[in-house]
């Protein structure tokens, strides 16, 4: 297998977050947010869609991942203001934004706290916290997750896995409340067969003002394993 060419980085405040860019400057920029334990890799066959609707794809690697810095801290609320800060450097004011899995939840994250930056949000299959009040959160996502973990690419930190999963199974009222907040039209898209039950992405799509749920007969990975209907569903989404 060839070597992984380097990708460009941005300084963000002090970490490197490495990112794709690719389509005409002058499209509508579109941002995808990549899932935990994977790379802006995962977007190459839905980027090329995109381009080849004339719109601008960012595709950062959130820290801890692939080319960008692995820093130990792997809080949320930094990785997606590291999201905020290359849109920042790379002059993007507002952007459509498309998140999967961790990708998605840290997707939800930015629009509900820079509403005025996201123009339209997709989030597919995002792992929503438990309520607050119910500090059971589903274990069969972490189990899958750890099933699979030695079979991964080592082209991510292992210590940020601990990290992640328990922001992801603690009860966090502040990310519930921030779906108020977001102004964007929203798309949820579940997997029918996905480890995320759909009466939870219904919880999520009922708290988004403007937001509609559809479901693609497919696992947890829909862009990986249904491309043509993901891409289908997300550009008419977007062309409205």
């Amino acid at each position: 297998m060839p070597a992984r060419v380097p990708l460009p980085t941005l300084n963000v405040g002090g970490v490197s977050i490495a990112y794709r860019l690719d389509g005409p400057l002058d499209g509508q920029p579109v941002v995808l947010l990549h899932a935990l334990a994977g790379t802006s890799a995962t977007w190459t066959r839905f980027t090329r869609s995109l381009v080849a609707a004339g719109r601008l794809v960012i595709a950062p690697e959130l820290r801890g991942h692939g080319g960008s810095a692995w820093t130990g801290d792997y809080r949320l609320d930094s990785v997606q203001r590291d999201v905020v800060g290359v849109l920042d450097a790379l002059d993007i004011a507002e952007f459509d934004l498309v998140g999967h899995s961790l990708g998605g939840h840290v997707a939800a994250l930015l629009a509900g706290r820079r509403p005025d930056r996201v123009r339209k949000l997709v989030l597919e299959d995002p792992p929503p916290p438990p309520r607050a009040g119910n500090p059971h959160a589903p274990r069969r996502g972490l189990q899958l997750f750890l099933a699979v973990q030695g079979r991964l690419r080592r082209g991510f930190d292992r210590r940020m896995v601990p990290q992640i999963l328990t922001q992801l199974r603690a009860p966090d009222p502040l990310w519930w409340d921030g779906l108020a907040a977001i102004k964007a039209p929203t798309l949820v898209i579940a997997g029918r067969r996905s480890h995320i039950r759909l009466e939870r992405l219904a919880e999520v799509a009922a708290e988004i003002p403007r937001c509609e749920l559809v479901t693609i007969d497919a696992g947890h990975r829909i862009h990986s394993t249904r491309p043509a209907e993901f891409s289908d569903t997300v550009q008419r989404f977007l062309d409205r």
